[in-house]
């Protein structure tokens, strides 16, 4: 096998995008659109992989890191002028480069090996990735002789009309040979309109000294789609996102309305879970087997177990234990960790806060920098005042203990094992273990008050 490398062009402007940032940093099912790209490459077995960078430069560079070389293209002058560029790059090296842009985010490794294997097989110097699609205007024509080589790629405007029925178009990505790549960019000229140095231009350069240059056609045409503008990413975005729900049915998980369901890249799923409509999965979460999502859940870089529910719920950066069952409207903020088997209710929010296995919350109240023991309960509207205006304090709450209704636990404070809290109360001091805390004022019926005071209804 020869050695090959992937040149990924990515100094482009991108004007289109009406965005202070560089279009190939912006994602699609949350991953930038350039990594899309990478990814294809090393799917494909490409380990070395130089990008070609202009155009908010640093942007690019902090969204890829430092495992990729990278080559400045300071002036803009056309993709021939970028490939120029990684010429020093590209002269030490032998075998193939395959050449994809930052801003293809569905071209996938396996048309990458196939194109580069037919390439091998067929002895060309350079092999152009196609497409047949119905509605061919403003693209490049690929026009064949008649054992199927490419004799010149032809521009639309410059098409005559019986090439204007060809249905082959050109992406605009390659695999070339280095050492003819090399010998065409020598003589690559910008006698054109716009000055610049077009890429296309080298095939004709080749053709014309000879070599046999080809062409592979992709099985499916949207992969060699780009993104100019922010329509393009939404559309892009629609056929990853469709690619993604696919995949993990395929694994065995039920979406029972992929079209709004959005689930990011990286978002892995056991097997058995069901998700309904309108739930979004982001960043690194990790959901286990025979769980179900309920609707118009959210769940950010969070991990959840086996056998959860979660019905109307946000999570965000923390784990959920086996068998727990959270919402509706229920909020888990970061750095969370709530037990197995816990209960999670309606307008409980939860914030780094630990709860403890068998532990329930079941509906409105506020648990906030706090950890709290198993086989505990919190009942109704209970709330850790965690803030004194100045900084944040703890709650520590034992195992098997019950906190009543309505109860404010004024942090820091501790609630021992096994003791009991009457509904009402302001808890400032450590309630002892098996130990009943009453903090609130006696009842006081003042007879006649409001008949005295001319408030009663006449």
């Amino acid at each position: 096998m020869e050695q090959i490398m992937v040149l990924i062009l990515a100094a482009g402007e991108g004007k289109r995008m009406k965005s202070k940032y560089s279009k190939v940093v912006h994602k699609a099912c949350g991953k930038p659109i350039i990594k899309w790209v990478c990814n294809a490459a090393k799917e494909a077995g490409i380990e070395e992989a130089t990008v070609i960078i202009g155009h908010q430069a640093e942007q690019v560079r902090e969204c890829l890191g430092e495992d990729y070389n990278y080559v400045y293209q300071y002036q803009q002058l056309g993709t021939g002028h970028a490939v120029m560029q990684a010429e020093d790059i590209l002269s030490k090296r032998d075998g193939l480069v395959f050449i994809l842009y930052g801003d293809t985010p569905l071209i996938t490794g396996d048309t990458i090996s196939k194109t580069i294997d037919y390439h091998i097989t067929q002895g060309y110097v350079v092999t152009v990735v196609t497409a047949e699609v119905e509605n061919p205007a403003g693209y490049g024509r690929i026009v064949r002789d008649s054992k199927g080589n490419v004799l010149k790629i032809v521009e639309h405007k410059d098409a005559s009309p019986e090439e204007l029925k060809i249905k082959e178009i050109n992406s605009g990505m390659y695999c070339f040979s280095i050492k003819h790549l090399l010998l065409a960019l020598k003589e690559l000229k910008n006698n054109n309109n716009q000055g610049e140095y077009y890429l296309t231009d080298t095939l004709e350069i080749l053709i014309n000294k000879g070599f046999k240059v080809g062409a592979y056609v992709v099985e499916d045409p949207e992969e060699i789609l780009g993104v100019n503008d922010r329509i393009q990413l939404y559309q892009v975005s629609q056929i990853l996102r469709k690619r993604i729900c696919i995949r993990h049915m395929k694994e065995g998980v039920t979406i029972i309305d992929p079209s709004n369901t959005y689930i990011d890249a990286e978002v892995k799923i056991g097997i058995d879970t069901v998700i309904y409509p309108e739930v979004i999965l982001e960043g690194n979460t990790v959901i286990g087997e025979d769980c179900v999502i309920g609707p118009n859940s959210r769940i950010i870089n969070s991990k959840v177990g086996n056998n959860v529910q979660i019905q109307n719920s946000v999570i965000i950066s923390s784990s959920i234990g086996d068998g727990a069952s959270i919402g509706p409207f229920a909020y888990i903020r970061p750095e969370s960790v709530i037990g197995e088997n816990v209960k999670i209710g309606d307008f409980v929010e939860v914030k780094k806060s630990i709860i403890g296995n068998r532990t329930k919350i079941p509906h409105h109240s506020y648990i906030g920098d706090a950890e709290i023991g198993e086989n505990t309960n919190i009942g109704c509207g209970v709330i850790t005042v965690n803030y004194n205006g100045k900084e944040k304090n703890k709650t520590i709450i034992g195992n098997n203990a019950f906190v009543g209704c309505n109860v404010n636990l004024v942090a820091p404070v501790k609630v021992s094992d096994n003791s009991y809290i009457a509904a009402g109360s302001t808890i400032t001091e450590t309630v002892p273990e098996y130990s009943l805390a009453i903090a609130r004022e006696r009842q006081i019926n003042k007879e006649n008050w409001v008949i005295k005071k001319g408030m009663h209804r006449r």
